[in-house]
C-alpha cells in the first residue's frame, strides 16, 4: 500500500480522504517522514515491493500511530506505541494522545514506565494474572512490584 492508504486504511470508509490522511499523518507525526518521500503520499511502502520504500522501526511506527487517528472509535488498543521511537518524538507524540484518547477507553500495553505513569488506571500483570492495580501514586505507595520496576527503570536517569 501507499503511505496514504497505509495512513488512511485506520478508517476504511475514509482511506481516500486526502484531507483527512494529510491531517491524521500531521497528528502521528508522519507528515514529515512522507514529506520526504519520492511521491509523498503516493509512495509505495515495503521493501517487498518492486519501487517499495521501506521505512526504519520508528517511522513505521509513526505511520500506525497516524493510522489511529483516523480512527472514531469507543476503544483504543495500543501496544507499544512508542517503542521504536525516539525520546523527543515520544514526547510530542504523547501530548497528541491526550487528544487522540479524549472519551475514549484506552488500553494502552507498555513496559515503559514513563509511559504508563500517565494512564488513569494501571494495572500490573505477570504469567496472565493481575498483581496490582492503581494509579502511578497508589502504586508507588504500595511498594510492590510496581514501585520496584519503577525504581529500577528511573535509577538509570539519575
Amino acid at each position: 500500500m501507499t503511505a496514504g492508504e497505509n495512513i488512511g486504511i485506520g478508517n476504511v470508509e475514509q482511506v481516500n480522504n486526502e484531507p483527512a490522511v494529510i491531517q491524521a499523518a500531521e497528528q502521528g507525526q508522519a507528515d514529515t517522514i512522507i514529506s520526504q518521500l519520492s511521491d509523498e503520499y503516493q509512495t509505495l511502502l515495503g521493501r517487498h515491493f518492486d519501487g517499495g520504500t521501506d521505512l526504519s522501526g520508528g517511522e513505521w511506527q509513526k505511520i500506525a500511530v497516524s493510522s489511529a487517528f483516523m480512527r472514531d472509535a469507543e476503544i483504543l488498543i495500543l501496544d507499544e506505541p512508542t517503542a521504536a521511537l525516539d525520546a523527543e518524538s515520544e514526547y510530542t507524540l504523547f501530548q497528541r494522545f491526550n487528544m487522540l484518547t479524549q472519551g475514549v477507553t484506552t488500553l494502552l500495553i507498555s513496559h515503559r514506565f514513563s509511559t504508563v505513569r500517565m494512564a488513569d488506571r494501571i494495572l500490573v500483570i505477570d504469567e496472565g494474572k493481575i498483581l496490582e492495580e492503581g494509579t502511578h501514586e497508589q502504586l508507588m505507595n504500595k511498594g510492590g512490584r510496581y514501585a520496584t520496576l519503577y525504581r529500577m527503570q528511573s535509577e538509570k536517569y539519575k
